[in-house]
């Protein structure tokens, strides 16, 4: 079963989350990963406490393991440190579950 999260995040620097995307992806793709769904969100009606979010999207991996490896992977975390941190200011995980 492929395990599947949806993600809100408060993307403050567009061009560097852009590009920490691109440097990630092909990492993700080693895990059986993709992208299902990816919004920019104009207007939150109801956040989460303490979270501001503009972007929205679903993250799928083969399994939930795949998933753990993915997020301790030594490359992956080069990226995230490099691009993610420095673009997104709070991340949002709104639900997880395995999809069959």
């Amino acid at each position: 079963m492929a395990y599947e999260m949806l993600v809100g995040l408060e993307v403050i620097d567009d061009d560097n989350y852009q590009a920490y995307r691109q440097a990630m992806k092909p990492i993700l793709i080693t895990y059986g990963g993709g992208f299902a769904v990816d919004f920019r969100v104009s207007e939150v009606l109801l956040p989460q406490a303490g979270a501001n979010i503009n972007r929205v999207f679903t993250i799928y991996f083969r399994d939930e393991t795949a998933k753990n490896d993915f997020f301790a992977d030594d490359d992956y975390l080069k990226v995230k440190a490099r691009y993610f941190e420095t673009s997104v200011a709070s991340t949002s995980i709104l639900a997880s579950y395995e999809r069959g």
